[in-house]
C-alpha cells in the first residue's frame, strides 16, 4: 500500500482516497472475482430502503452520449435483509463498508439509520437525500434546505457514527444546500448525484426509459461535478467526497485539486471492473511523477 495517498474523512481513516459510488458496486462481492475490494479506500453499498423495493420497470436504463440514464428505482431487500443476510457475508472486507441510506419520509430514513448504527464494521452511512418527501408531494429533501436540515437533524439524533450526506446538483445553489446540511450535523458530504435527463427514441416518437426521466451520469457530468465540488470546498468545513465521471487517475486528481478529500468511480465500474483498482495505482503514478510526499498536498489548491 501507498503511504501517501491515505486521507482521512473525519473519523474515517481512507487507506487512499478511492471510493465506489452506490448503485454501481452491488456490495463489493460482485467484483471479488477481479480482485480484493480490500485494495481501495471504501466502497459504498447499492441504496438501502425501510422495506424492500422491486425498483422502476424495464427499460430503466439506456446508454447516452458520454453517459448513461438510469432509473432503477432504488431496488434492493430492506434494511432487515441487509443486516441479516447480507452484512455477514461482506464484513471482513479490510477497507472502509458505507451504507446509502434511502428513504421516502423522515420516518423511513431514521428507521434505516437507526439499524445500520448496530452494525459494528459499518463506520458510515451515506445520506441520499435526493429521494421524494412523500409529505411534500414527492419534492425531493435535498432540493431545499429546510427540508434538508430537517432529514439530517432528525437522522443525526439516532445515528452515532459518521454521517455522510450526498447531495443533489439539480439545485439553483447547491452551495447553499451544503450549509444547511453541515450545520445540520452532517460529518461529511458526497457529490454529486445525478443529472436530471431524459433520451428519446426519434423512430418511435417515445422515451427510452419507463419513467420518461432518469439520473444522467458518467463523463458527460464531470464538468458540473467539479464545479460543484469548487463551489461547495469554498462555502463549509466538513470534508467532500468528489464523484461525477471520473474514468481515470487523472480525472480523480482534478476534484481533489479543486477542494475534495476523496472521490467515488461510479459508471466506469460498468465499462471496466478494474478501473477503481487502476485508478488507485495511477494516483501514486501522479505523486511519482510530480515528487509529492502525500495527495493532502494538493487538496484544494485551485
Amino acid at each position: 500500500m501507498d503511504k501517501r495517498l491515505e486521507v482521512t474523512i473525519g473519523s474515517m481513516r481512507l487507506k487512499n482516497p478511492i471510493m465506489t459510488a452506490s448503485g454501481t458496486f452491488g456490495y463489493g462481492e460482485e467484483f471479488m472475482d477481479f480482485y480484493d475490494v480490500s485494495l481501495l479506500g471504501g466502497i459504498v453499498v447499492k441504496g438501502t430502503t425501510g422495506t424492500k423495493r422491486e425498483g422502476n420497470p424495464a427499460p430503466r436504463m439506456v446508454e447516452t452520449a458520454g453517459g448513461m440514464l438510469n432509473a432503477v428505482g432504488l431496488q434492493n431487500k430492506g434494511v432487515d435483509i441487509f443486516c441479516k443476510e447480507i452484512y455477514p457475508r461482506i464484513k471482513h472486507y479490510n477497507t472502509n463498508i458505507i451504507v446509502n441510506v434511502s428513504g421516502s419520509s423522515i420516518e423511513e430514513y431514521v428507521e434505516v439509520a437507526r439499524k445500520i448504527d448496530t452494525l459494528d464494521s459499518i463506520p458510515a452511512i451515506e445520506l441520499n437525500i435526493s429521494c421524494p418527501n412523500v409529505k411534500q408531494g414527492g419534492m425531493s429533501f435535498g432540493t431545499n434546505p429546510v427540508a434538508a436540515e430537517e432529514v439530517v437533524t432528525a437522522v443525526r439524533k439516532v445515528y452515532t457514527k459518521h454521517l455522510m450526506v450526498k447531495l443533489t446538483p439539480n439545485v439553483t445553489s447547491i452551495s447553499d444546500i451544503a450549509k444547511a446540511v453541515e450545520a445540520s450535523g452532517a460529518d461529511s458530504l458526497s457529490m454529486i448525484n445525478t443529472l436530471l435527463g431524459m433520451a428519446v427514441d426519434s423512430e418511435k416518437r417515445k422515451p427510452l426509459l419507463s419513467t420518461i426521466t432518469g439520473g444522467l451520469s458518467g463523463a458527460a457530468v464531470k464538468p458540473v461535478a467539479l464545479r460543484c465540488v469548487w463551489q461547495v470546498s469554498k462555502a463549509v468545513k466538513i470534508p467532500i467526497v468528489g464523484l461525477g465521471g471520473i474514468y481515470n487517475a487523472a480525472d480523480a486528481i482534478e476534484f481533489i485539486l479543486v477542494g475534495a478529500s476523496a472521490v467515488q468511480i461510479g459508471t466506469a465500474n460498468f465499462i471496466n471492473p478494474y478501473i477503481a483498482k487502476d485508478i488507485v495505482e495511477g494516483m501514486s503514478c501522479y505523486l511519482d511523477r510530480h515528487n509529492l510526499k502525500s495527495i493532502n498536498d494538493i487538496r484544494g489548491v485551485i
